[in-house]
């Protein structure tokens, strides 16, 4: 049993990986005019529904926001999508996350999330970073009703905060997931 578990986990961590390094830098190119009015339009969602968050972007050195993950699992799951960077509303890069989890899960979704660098370290450690993995970086923290409603420029002590927003579909379940964000344009 442990091997077929092992077995599923390898194909599908070698299918995301495939996706997100075969994808041709040609489509991409074609779709960065759609990825940024789609940026607009997450953080317009966002900024409407959290208030806080508009005010923490206004102090933000970056953001970096993903307007369409898709995550789909059953048992073993993963997720894609591509975002940008933002530097005083302004796109400077785009970036894709992958993800792979393993767990009680089953289901589709579609979300969207935020990531706000607070300080130039943080942001530095983004774009120095080969791959960014979520948990590995400084000082992050989830942004969910509780933390955003207590937000405010004296209680910022944290270098990066992150949203989650705009969830549709159905995905149940517990699931151990580690998330990996990479600069896809411009080249390093």
């Amino acid at each position: 049993m442990k091997f077929v578990h092992r077995f599923l986990i390898a194909v599908l961590m070698i299918i995301v990986v495939a996706v997100s390094v075969f994808t041709p830098k040609q489509s991409f190119a074609a779709s960065a005019a759609g990825i940024n009015r789609g940026v607009d339009n997450a953080l317009a969602e966002l900024y409407a529904k959290v208030p806080k968050a508009k005010e923490l972007g206004k102090k933000a050195k970056g953001i970096l926001v993903f307007p369409r993950i898709i995550k789909a699992g059953l048992i073993i799951g993963g997720q894609i999508g591509n975002g940008a960077l933002r530097k005083k509303g302004k796109t400077v890069g785009y970036y894709r996350t992958v993800a792979a989890s393993y767990g009680l899960q089953a289901g589709i979704q579609k979300f969207s999330y935020a990531v706000f660098f607070m300080t130039e370290p943080a942001l530095n450690y983004l774009n120095k970073s080969g791959g960014w993995e979520i948990g590995g970086a400084p000082s992050l923290v989830v942004a969910d009703k509780g933390i955003s409603k207590s937000l405010s420029t004296t209680t910022l002590q944290n270098a990066i905060y992150v949203f989650f927003f705009g969830q549709k579909g159905l995905m149940a379940g517990i699931g151990l997931q580690g998330t990996k964000i990479t600069r896809i344009w411009p080249d390093k």
